[in-house]
């Protein structure tokens, strides 16, 4: 029997992605469509992905054809869904598109409001969508606050019925911190009422990420670390104690990365290409970036790199700091991003405190992103928190060593064996403080002088596998439990 799974995102590449959710909504379904398929010992699996038609959508021209549309209810009256197939990939792809979308808003907006009324539509017309299709869901997996409101939804009784009275619920987890605070009107205007019971705090019972995780049938946060990060104090924003309750339903599976947009052998960005076997040719990137930004080019100093956004989450300010009081090292380092203007006037500053081996590029430049990984000894990634991370995996697979600091999926992903480096992918530290990343990065020094274990930790991570082949087998998993539950 073919299991239907009915996925929702805000958005997925390659529609359009603005942070991490579009790299895992872009590549989780057809990465669980290819696990599945006949041959596979998995039972086949009928995935379909659900975004909003957002106006940036529409401007990249995808081919889609307008199939239909529907009425999805309000307290007074209805709103209109059109209901738009992109049938060109591995999956079906469906946008829906109405008035509290159709308009020329960002894909997320500083308004609130405005986004209340987007995705809490968006997500009761997904609900919708089923029965439209004449399609029998047996697993809604929704992710993050934008389209937890479905997940809730399926509490009441308008919608337990028909093609989804036996519907399962997944709750995604990527990011905490982001409720979707301010959109009550909307939930009152379609008749979602608050939650009424006193485990969830007050504040949190008319936010759509505490109400789609106070019913979802299962929650699977980023990282198996984040699950366990969300029940403690230092990050669960509040919710933690909640959410101990829950820890029967909680769960993590690791994000994946996409190997063949991410793959030293054959990526054309490169200077010169390389795989483990062929280790040697990386130092031509070295070179190469040394070259551009007018670096001294010696073999014996490290080159360290940042590519993220400047945000203090992600702790650049912890490293840049650090950097200072790592003085009488030998380093280089090349920093690229954009984000918070105080952040970015730290990076330029240190450019200007150490202008013969600092270089801060305040932009977003992918090409230069993928030139760093290849070419760079050392990748920084001292987040605050980090449910999954990206980067590192990235940093790896190019043979870039990662220090980073122990937290979510930097602690699942990165092996650190202080006494024993050749065991190791990387360096992890423990506390967000400058002091601690400096004596991290001294470590780092120290194993890069030693050249034979550092080629074995090079060759380490990048034969790590974190495909996103291994995540699909595990949601799977997960998909068969809960249908096995509900008989």
């Amino acid at each position: 029997m073919t299991l239907n799974v009915l996925f929702l995102a805000a958005e997925a590449e390659p529609f359009i992605k603005v942070g991490g959710l579009g790299d895992v909504a872009g590549a989780l379904p057809e990465a669980i469509n290819h696990a599945t398929q006949p041959g596979s010992g998995l039972p086949e699996v009928d995935i379909r992905l659900v975004l909003p038609f957002h106006y940036a959508i529409k401007q990249r021209n995808f081919e889609t054809q307008l199939i239909g549309e529907f009425k999805v209810p309000k307290v007074k009256g209805s709103e209109k869904c059109r209901v738009y197939l992109y049938n060109k990939g591995a999956i079906p792809v469906y946008l829906l598109d109405g008035d509290p979308i159709d308009d020329k808003s960002p894909v997320y907006s500083i308004d609130p409001i405005l986004d209340g009324y987007k995705f809490v539509f968006f997500s009761l017309a997904a609900l919708e969508l089923p029965k439209f299709l004449d399609w029998r869901v047996d697993i809604l997996q929704a992710n993050d606050w934008h389209t937890a409101t479905s997940i809730y939804a399926l509490t009441q009784k308008r919608f337990r019925k028909g093609h989804l009275k036996d519907t399962r619920t997944i709750h995604t987890l990527h990011n905490l911190p982001f409720m979707g605070f301010g959109v009550q009107q909307a939930l009152t205007d379609y008749g979602l009422p608050p939650i009424d019971d006193p485990i969830l705090p007050e504040w949190a019972r008319h936010a759509p990420l505490p109400m789609g995780l106070y019913t979802a049938d299962r929650i699977i946060a980023v990282s198996p670390h984040y699950a366990e990060e969300i029940m403690t104090p230092e990050f669960g924003c509040g919710l933690d104690d909640f959410l101990k309750t829950r820890r029967n339903i909680i769960s993590g599976i690791l994000n994946g990365l996409d190997t063949e947009k991410w793959n030293p052998k054959t990526d054309p960005n490169l200077t010169q290409n390389y795989n483990q076997q062929a280790l040697a040719l990386r130092k031509r990137n070295k070179k190469a970036l040394q070259d551009q930004f007018g670096l001294e080019i010696n073999p014996q100093t490290p080159l360290l790199t940042i590519v993220s956004r400047m945000d203090p989450q992600k702790g650049i300010d912890i490293a840049l700091r650090g950097l200072q009081y790592c003085q009488d090292e030998n380093w280089q380092v090349i920093i690229l991003g954009t984000g918070i203007p105080y952040v970015e006037e730290m990076a330029l500053q240190l450019e200007a405190d150490f202008p013969d081996r600092v270089r801060s590029v305040i932009k977003f430049d992918g090409k230069l992103a993928h030139k760093l990984y290849a070419g760079a000894d050392i990748f920084m990634m001292p987040s605050r928190y980090e449910p999954c991370g990206l980067s590192q995996l990235i940093s790896m697979r190019y043979g870039c060593v990662p220090i980073a600091r122990a937290t979510g999926g930097l602690a699942d992903t990165i092996r650190y064996a202080p006494r024993k480096p050749k065991d190791s992918t990387g360096i992890l530290f423990t506390k967000p403080y400058p002091s601690s990343f400096a004596n991290a990065l001294k470590r780092m020094c120290r194993f890069y002088r030693q050249s034979d274990s550092w080629t074995q930790i090079q060759i380490n991570g990048m034969q790590s596998d974190f495909s996103w082949d291994q995540s699909a087998r595990k949601y799977v998993a997960v998909y068969q439990e809960l249908l096995a539950e509900s008989k």
